[in-house]
């Protein structure tokens, strides 16, 4: 009788012979045998699926082994070939496996790597092999190629009767191919990397359907693996690549011992002799010699250099080689940061806030002020995201400010500029937390996120003894001094003015003709002379505010209140005459000259000085 499964398909037949007592097998005893066969079928085919549940258990096993041995360990490419080489022998055998790596087209090859099934037992002074060997054996070009160029698995049971095959690679060697299974490994992007090929499965045996099945999933593995490992290998590179850079930019950033010493014989002037505790102070006639002994002086002031054990030397050059890491930038070059660094230092003397802050983060905010625009190209962070510079591909936000950041990090860290070496760790920690912290607060974008709580906090009368509350005064400080040139007298905020409207245009220039946009009014070149109504609407928006919260703060920061309010007024004088001049050359080339038409005209320049101020 037939064994049936439950869908009724013959998957065997059971035989009984000679039923004892000579009789023949009635109707009764076919019924009952084939009652008995019925439950045969079932116990057949649920033996036969436990079987290859057990036998896919097995091989996920096994792959995830593989997955394992490949990933744990990708120092070199060959050691990573050498594992599958290794592998593929050992759960399918046969004579030879080959890995060929893919060259520049399809059908070459970088490398080669290959493997015979004796390969594990050979040693060589006593230790065994942990990298594959290379180009032993001839190519057969044919059927290698053919599968690297089109994808394809090739799987030959007689080499001989395959016209891809060469019969010649095994002339001259005692090795014949036989039986071939060849097929590609990919990337996890699909792309052909290299191809794996086994030749000769043992006893003369074909590779099956299983055996391929098997590669082909073991070779995703081993596609994952190899790529990994090349991008690895790659890092590892330029990593190497970025050391030596660093190595030898901060060589050339930083200022020679000589400078050093030269600066370090210079006689340092008093911070009175100087100015430096004025808020209308002027470096227009000073040397860039004078503005780094005058650094030197608010260190020395401030106690820095004997509280923080600083070398002299170190100290000197540090700041030539923060001043020499400066670009010849129309508006944030040295002079700017020095110039912040003074009004810091005014500030932090005149309030007596040094008192409030302690001496670590009053070092911290000296360093943010003089690194605080290191290395800045004269473009601000949304010149970089529009340009997709490297810049903006390594910081998405505050771009320029973690540049900085970086910048002066590196010299502080460099040879003979390290300026804290003689600081405890806890105390270097805290410097450099504090240090980031300012630096990226001189984003306005920040400042705009955090002045709200800061205008409360000021109503309120908080406790800036309190780290947060202090962490966010140490914030608004810094936008304080980096605008400070709103404050100064007339002459100097109108010469500083002009050197932020220049280094804009500049950036508007390079906008319009190499990124094909039309920069905004405050880069336009063309609507220079709206530069006034934009000051008034600077000072209304941004700098006033706080400013005047500041004030609030201490009254001895009052005259930095009266110096933005004479420049606002001086501003809309400008405005105003602007206006008049525009107003009178509208006329002059206007045919009709009703008192409608002047209105008109005169209400559009109203509407367009709103617009612009907002």
């Amino acid at each position: 009788m037939p064994i049936k499964d439950t869908n009724g398909d013959v998957i065997g037949v059971a035989q009984v012979i000679n039923k004892l007592g000579d009789q023949p097998f009635t109707k009764l005893d076919e019924e009952i045998f084939s009652s008995y066969l019925q439950f045969c079928g079932i116990g057949l085919r649920n033996a036969h699926l436990y079987e290859k549940s057990q036998l896919e258990i097995k091989r996920n096993q096994v792959l995830l082994d593989l997955a394992r041995m490949i990933f744990e360990e990708q120092s070199t490419i060959e050691h990573v070939v050498f594992r599958i080489l290794t592998h593929t022998q050992s759960l399918i055998q046969c004579q030879r496996v080959q890995v060929l790596l893919v060259g520049g087209s399809k059908v070459s090859f970088s490398r080669v790597f290959d493997f015979e099934a004796n390969d594990l037992n050979i040693t060589e002074d006593g230790e065994s092999r942990t990298s594959p060997f290379e180009s032993r054996f001839p190519i057969n070009i044919g059927i290698t190629g053919h599968v690297a160029a089109t994808g394809e698995v090739v799987n030959i049971a007689n080499a001989e009767d395959d016209p891809k095959f060469d019969p010649s690679i095994d002339e001259g060697t005692n090795f014949k191919h036989k039986t071939i299974l060849c097929m590609p490994i990919k990337n996890s992007s699909g792309e052909i990397i290299g191809v794996i090929q086994l030749v000769n499965k043992f006893n003369d045996l074909p590779f099956t359907k299983n055996d391929q099945n098997f590669v082909e999933a073991f070779a995703i593995f081993c596609g994952m693996g190899i790529h990994n490992t090349h991008m690895y290998e790659k890092a590892v590179v330029a990593i190497a690549k970025q050391s030596v850079t660093l190595e030898v930019l901060s060589y050339h950033a930083t200022a020679t011992l000589e400078d050093a010493q030269r600066l370090r014989g210079l006689r340092i002037p008093s911070s009175a002799h100087l100015g430096l505790h004025d808020f209308a102070f002027d470096d227009i006639h000073m040397t860039d010699d004078d503005t780094l002994t005058a650094c030197i002086r608010m260190f020395l002031d401030l106690d820095l250099v004997e509280r923080f054990h600083m070398d002299y030397e170190v100290l000197c050059r540090w700041l030539l080689s923060v001043k020499k890491n400066y670009r010849n930038v129309t508006y944030h070059n040295w002079r700017h940061a020095f110039n912040v660094a003074q009004m810091m230092f005014s500030i932090l003397t005149v309030t007596q806030w040094w008192n409030i802050f302690g001496e670590v983060e009053c070092l911290a905010l000296m360093i943010a002020c003089l690194c605080h625009d290191l290395d800045h190209r004269g473009t601000n962070n949304s010149f970089q995201i529009k340009a997709s510079s490297p810049l903006a591909q390594l910081y998405s936000t505050s771009t320029m400010e973690h540049h900085h950041f970086d910048q002066c990090l590196m010299i502080l860290n460099s040879p003979g500029n390290q300026l804290l070496s003689n600081i405890s760790s806890e105390e270097y920690s805290r410097v450099v937390r504090v240090l980031e912290e300012a630096i990226l607060s001189t984003d306005l974008a920040i400042y705009f996120r955090k002045r709200g709580a800061f205008f409360a906090a000021v109503r309120e009368g908080v406790c800036w003894q309190m780290d947060e509350n202090r962490e966010l005064l140490r914030a608004m400080l810094m936008t304080v001094c980096d605008l400070a040139a709103i404050t100064k007298p007339w002459d100097v905020e109108k010469r500083v003015a002009e050197l932020v409207s220049s280094e804009f245009f500049e950036q508007g220039d390079i906008e319009r003709e190499e990124l094909n946009i039309t920069p905004i009014d405050l880069m336009n070149r063309e609507k220079e002379d709206q530069l006034p109504l934009m000051q008034v609407g600077f000072i209304d928006s941004i700098c006033l505010p706080i400013y005047e919260a500041f004030a609030l703060l201490s009254d001895k920061l009052q005259p930095l209140v009266v110096g933005v309010k004479k420049n606002r007024e001086k501003w809309l004088e400008l405005a105003m005459d602007e206006s008049l001049i525009k107003i009178d050359a509208e006329e002059t080339n206007n045919n009709d000259n009703s008192p409608k038409s002047n209105m008109t005209d005169s209400s559009s320049d109203v509407s367009a000085t709103e617009s612009t101020t907002n």
